[in-house]
């Protein structure tokens, strides 16, 4: 009688824990692998300290385990809960120590530069080797540029031209089009989502 309430106490305090984390509609890239051990890539759609959805080339059945690592913020386990078209949702199994520490990492994620745009915050930035490169138009013309903030999404920078928005363009060998102009350049968006790896690789 005694392990039931005490079972039945626990049950309360871990529900009562859960509701008061939030979630965080992050974009954060990552892998993760299936009961099978099989492993995929994957990018968060939102995230809280007890559970998160990802888009997924791959889903699990509901209930199956999942062990995933994504970036910057590290292991997490848990089990599939929801399924829907891109990918599927899934619980977060963590001590309350360690639920506490991942909704600091996330607030940290998305409120650590509030001069930044939401959209800029979502995604995790990277700071180049090189800052220089070029822009490419759709006319052929190619001018010289320097990278002010680098993220996976896409980048702010330093150029003499602003084309106009939507107009799209390279930058450097990456596909990206004009997001908006800024007092000393423009910011571009990437046709498609980098990693760290692909950035440094070509900054």
């Amino acid at each position: 009688m005694s392990l039931d309430l005490a079972t039945s106490s626990q049950d309360l305090l871990e529900n009562y824990d859960r509701r008061r984390y939030r979630r965080y509609e992050l974009t954060l890239f990552g892998r993760y692998m299936l009961e099978s051990r099989r492993e995929y890539p994957c990018q968060t759609i939102d995230i809280s300290s007890d559970s998160l959805a990802i888009t997924a080339p791959v889903k699990g059945r509901i209930g199956e385990r999942i062990i995933a690592y994504i970036d910057q913020v590290g292991r997490i386990e848990g089990e599939v809960t929801r399924l829907f078209d891109n990918g599927f949702g899934m619980t977060i199994h963590a001590t309350l120590r360690k639920r506490d520490k991942l909704a600091a990492t996330l607030t940290w994620l998305m409120d650590r530069d509030p001069s930044r745009t939401t959209e800029d915050r979502r995604n995790g930035r990277v700071v180049p080797k090189n800052p220089f490169s070029r822009i490419a138009l759709p006319d052929g013309e190619h001018h010289r540029c320097r990278l002010i903030d680098l993220s996976f999404s896409g980048a702010a920078i330093a150029v003499a031209v602003k084309p106009p928005i939507g107009t799209p363009v390279a930058l450097g060998r990456i596909g990206a089009r004009i997001a908006r102009h800024l007092d000393d350049g423009v910011a571009v968006e990437f046709t498609t989502p980098q990693s760290e790896e692909t950035l440094r690789e070509h900054f």
